[in-house]
């Protein structure tokens, strides 16, 4: 996959310019897809690339969760770090749909699906999930096809 070849050389750069921060972010999002890969072979099925970039959309998620938690709890070196974290794990995201854009992703996907009803958000979400993995905050998308359906 392009994606973890690009992680793997921004690893090598960042052990060249020993950039240790960076480095730790890179190994850890390396780490994670391969204990995905692993558990996807397990599981049967090979693991593809909208696999990593959900993956790495809930390590995003998750690190700007614990930055506020330590926000909360006057711990703004540790929130800073997380923070790092995010920037890096970012670099290899695709661009983030701004909110106009994702409306418009949403209209095409209720349209696509032909939903008329609630009922059918999950279509909607499927859709969405398929060609958006990475570029959209699902919980906020959620939201946009519950107010245009409902």
């Amino acid at each position: 996959m392009e994606l973890i070849e690009r992680m793997q050389a921004a690893q090598k750069d960042a052990m060249r310019a020993k950039d240790a921060a960076r480095l730790s972010a890179i190994r850890m999002m390396l780490a994670a897809v391969k204990d995905r890969e692993i558990a996807a072979r397990t599981a049967g099925g090979p693991m593809v690339e909208g696999d990593v970039l959900a993956l790495l959309g809930k390590m995003v998620k998750s690190r700007q969760d614990a930055a506020a938690v330590y926000d909360q709890g006057r711990r703004p070196e540790l929130a800073a770090k997380e923070r790092a974290e995010v920037a890096v794990i970012e670099e290899f995201l695709p661009r983030a749909l701004s909110a106009d854009e994702a409306r418009a992703a949403v209209d095409a996907a209720v349209a696509e699906a032909g939903a008329t009803s609630v009922k059918d958000m999950g279509k909607v979400m499927a859709i969405l999930k398929a060609r958006h993995t990475g570029q959209m905050d699902f919980g906020a998308a959620g939201a946009l096809v519950k107010a245009r359906l409902g």
